[in-house]
């Protein structure tokens, strides 16, 4: 893995991302999510022109309809990335594609896989063929440790979405395509955190398929923060790997009933079908030709053959959080506003 000391690192208060988004209309797919949420507040502390919000989702839309409301910048558009004419009448004008659409959750893809694929997959062409379509200026997909050796119906899904956009920013022509690709957000709608702090409120116990298995934590703003600086740094089909703490399943849930200040029990319930026990952010042969950039990895597609492979980034293998530090993080988690009024 090459060491590039010379790799900058955007901040938050680097000017790079104001830059680049100054008067630029900028579409987010998938946009009343967790990441949509957090992506959209910071976008709109920039000097960018227009923000669309693009999603399915018209409760969420009309939530972010009220805490907007007279923000001038911000267009809410209803439609669905299955839907290509919708995604090609919502790209017209657009300078900048953020690409968080998709349907994330491993049981439900697991149970309707062919849906899985319509979101995950075609939505995506149909996203990055209307972007090509109409020169936007870049492209930025998000991804997730699930897509790399997957064993999930969401995981192949993402791991083909992955495919499709850097094949796509190899010919993208004046249209550059990237890909982002992290772990678990913390206490995003939908990850365990929520859901553990609800089962300990309701019957004082919490379920976990497997205590052993570890995964890749990190905040939705670290997120945002890779996002941005592959909007800032990235070439024609490249990939950013966001680096992160991994944590045991079980310790996790002992730090939620810390952050709560209570005591519940912990019940192994076996492993679902689609999940694997550690999780991999970084493949051997993309870690050959990677380079480390401090918080992230960067590589150019397509990577070093796998005659010489890397070491893969394992959640089994790297740094892991303590217990006060995932208390810490949890707690600092739950303690933000609720994306959505509920």
């Amino acid at each position: 893995m090459e060491k590039d000391s010379f790799c900058p690192v955007p901040s938050p208060g680097d000017g790079g991302a104001a830059e680049k988004l100054s008067g630029a209309c900028v579409l987010i797919t998938g946009g009343t999510g967790s990441f949509g949420g957090a992506f959209l507040r910071r976008c709109l502390a920039l000097p960018v022109g227009e923000v669309r919000v693009f999603s399915r989702d018209e409760r969420k839309q009309y939530s972010l309809a009220r805490r907007y409301e007279g923000e001038g910048r911000l267009r809410l558009i209803l439609g669905d990335v299955r839907d290509a004419g919708a995604v090609d009448r919502a790209m017209a004008g657009v300078d900048y594609v953020f690409h968080a659409a998709a349907m994330k959750q491993i049981p439900a893809c697991e149970a309707y896989p062919l849906e899985a694929v319509k979101t995950n997959v075609l939505g995506s062409a149909h996203v990055l063929e209307s972007a090509l379509r109409r020169r936007v200026k870049k492209v930025v997909c998000l991804s997730t440790d699930k897509a790399c050796y997957p064993t999930s119906a969401m995981g192949a899904t993402k791991s083909l979405m992955e495919k499709e956009a850097l094949r796509a920013g190899e010919r993208g022509g004046e249209t550059v395509v990237n890909v982002t690709r992290f772990g678990n957000l913390v206490a995003s709608r939908g990850s365990v955190v929520p859901l553990f702090r609800e089962q300990l409120e309701r019957r004082g116990e919490i379920t976990v398929t497997d205590p052993e298995m570890t995964r890749f934590l990190m905040t939705v703003e670290e997120a945002v923060e890779l996002v941005l600086r592959a909007l800032i740094l990235g070439g024609p089909g490249e990939l950013f790997v966001a680096k992160a703490k991994a944590a045991a399943v079980g310790e996790l849930a002992r730090a939620v009933m810390a952050c709560l200040g209570v005591s519940g029990t912990i019940r192994v319930t076996g492993a679902r079908a689609g999940e694997k026990r550690h999780e991999t952010l970084l493949l051997a042969e993309e870690a050959a030709a990677a380079q480390d950039c401090g918080g992230f990895f960067r590589v150019a597609v397509p990577a070093i053959p796998a005659s010489e492979p890397g070491k893969p980034y394992r959640s089994c293998d790297g740094a892991r959080f303590t217990l006060r530090e995932l208390t810490e993080l949890i707690r600092a988690a739950l303690a933000r506003p609720a994306e959505w009024d509920e």
